[in-house]
């Protein structure tokens, strides 16, 4: 292992903020990922909330994940000790850190440092819900027409990108791992390269889409984007095709760097980065538990509170209200079903939950207005006194609501245009203890390029396919339904997200020792400054 691990990320893992009381102790919303996030990118999660000390005499509540990447990440530092980088949003964080920025966590047992990055009004509009999310968001999931780029959020996005920098290179020494993750940090890999000693290792994992080099070529300063990833000696992406369209933009874009296609190797001056694929999983025991012990009246308070009125099949979608998830798509799709098979009108109910996301953003109210209208529009058209065929809600769902969704659910629909990996889908797949689900899995998420030949394959943008596909998985035998469903069950449980971080580390430490003859060793001391 190394001597120390430096982990660098845009949200962080513990959050503090001041109880609204101090006898009902209440947070932000859980179901949307406002600027930070609690529903990841791909996948769902929650905050916990509990009381902590009372600090500055006010009382305030310590929230951390109970899901996804950030939880997976959490008892790695608890074991191996080492520094957190992130961002600090909590309305509580400054109190609780020292005048560094920096507290130790977690906080009934402290194992490591978190250390907070401090963003004022202007530089969270830039970096983050400027150049991140409306430069590169829509740039990796292939939509450049959404692509908005505004004045000085690159220079925002720079400028806050140096500073998580300095804030990882103040804990790295010569045997530190400063590992990366997201397109939230793109340009610090070269600026944390730069200013470390040769033997620091340096990587990053990209957790969204790569685009083509066509897609690239619109994205303002992609070659920027390029050099800055350069700076790693490891970049992982979820699946083979992402980590083959970087080597080919670096290719197109970079004529200086030399790129191995078949090694996945970019040798740059004395720079060299290796670009692997590793496909990020879930924690599928714990998904697998709770869902088997869910009290079945959970489903029933759901039945009423969605007044779902004695629903007979069951399709269902949960996703971040995003234009990447193909929200309407899919509803035209659901449409399309009711239109051709008639008989399943009032025997077929889909229930979508939508956790509203970066609502300050146009792009993305325009599509809770477009995803609401279309809810209507299909309901208008086919609903009855006692049946709805869509059932639509933006409410936060607690994960003992989701796993009971989860294990209710005959059909998932997971329709994204674009996705980096898909966490719903694995999700669905480990609650499903019964063996009796089925998945649609779009073939535009990277989790088809794992677990497609399993699943129910899609086109999300042919609603008719789509259509044709969820009357197949809802008609098939049940021991063919229980054969996807078992082969799907054991893919997810042996690429689960311990499997993950083996691999990732795995690879980082031959990233640290290299062999000569089969790996590209670090480059001398030319390569920092």
């Amino acid at each position: 292992m190394f001597d120390s691990i430096v982990l660098v990320s845009n949200r962080q893992p513990y959050r503090h903020e001041y109880a609204a009381d101090d006898e009902d102790p209440d947070g932000p919303d859980p179901g949307t990922d406002g600027c930070g996030g609690v529903v990841s990118d791909g996948g769902t999660s929650e905050l916990a909330g509990e009381p902590a000390e009372a600090v500055d005499g006010r009382s305030v509540t310590v929230e951390r994940p109970t899901g996804g990447l950030t939880a997976g990440l959490d008892p790695v530092l608890r074991e191996v000790g080492g520094t957190w980088v992130a961002w600090g949003d909590g309305e509580a964080d400054r109190a609780a850190a020292d005048d560094r920025g920096r507290v130790q966590v977690p906080p009934e047992d402290p194992a490591y440092t978190l250390q907070r990055v401090w963003l004022d009004e202007p530089e969270v509009d830039a970096y983050y819900r400027g150049y991140s999310n409306r430069v590169l968001w829509p740039t990796c999931h292939g939509l450049p027409l959404l692509i908005e780029d505004r004045d000085g959020d690159f220079d925002g996005y720079r400028r806050v990108n140096r500073r998580f920098a300095d804030a990882a290179i103040e804990h790295a020494g010569p045997d530190t791992l400063v590992w990366l993750q997201d397109y939230h940090l793109a340009l610090a890999p070269e600026s944390i390269a730069n200013a470390t000693p040769p033997t620091t290792t340096v990587g990053q994992f990209w957790h969204v889409p790569w685009p083509t080099p066509s897609i690239l070529a619109r994205c303002p300063h992609g070659r920027r984007i390029l050099e800055g990833l350069l700076g790693n000696d490891l970049l992982g992406f979820h699946v083979d095709r992402y980590a083959q369209r970087f080597l080919g933009c670096v290719d197109r874009f970079l004529p200086d760097a030399d790129v191995n296609y078949e090694t996945g190797v970019v040798r740059r001056g004395e720079r060299r980065t290796r670009v692997t694929a590793t496909p990020l999983g879930v924690d599928a025991e714990r998904h697998d538990r709770q869902s088997r012990s869910v009290d079945p009246g959970v489903f029933d308070s759901l039945e009423d509170a969605l007044d779902l009125g004695g629903v007979g099949a069951l399709a269902l979608g949960v996703d971040r209200l995003d234009y990447s998830k193909g929200i309407p798509e899919r509803i035209a799709a659901v449409e399309r079903f009711l239109e051709r098979w008639p008989s399943w009108r009032g025997e077929f109910t889909f229930v979508q939950t939508a956790s509203p996301s970066r609502t300050e953003i146009p792009a993305y109210e325009a599509l809770g207005d477009r995803v609401r209208r279309a809810v209507d529009r299909v309901n208008d058209r086919f609903a009855t006194d006692d049946w709805r065929p869509i059932v639509y809600t933006e409410a936060h769902l607690s994960r003992e609501e989701l796993c009971a969704l989860y294990r209710r659910a005959d059909l998932m629909l997971v329709t994204p245009l674009c996705d980096g990996m898909n966490l719903v889908a694995q999700e669905y797949v480990a609650a499903s203890a019964d063996g009796a689900g089925a998945l649609c899995l779009s073939r535009d998420a990277g989790a088809h390029d794992v677990f497609g030949e399993h699943a129910y394959s899609i086109d999300p943008r042919r609603p008719d396919d789509v259509a044709e596909t969820i009357r197949s998985a809802l008609t098939a035998p049940s021991s063919e339904r229980r054969r996807r469903m078992t082969e799907l069950r054991r893919d997810v449980f042996e690429r689960d997200l311990n499997w993950w971080m083996g691999r990732q580390f795995d690879d980082l430490t031959l990233t640290r020792r290299p062999d000569p003859a089969t790996l590209p060793g670090r480059a001398g001391s030319g390569d920092r400054k």
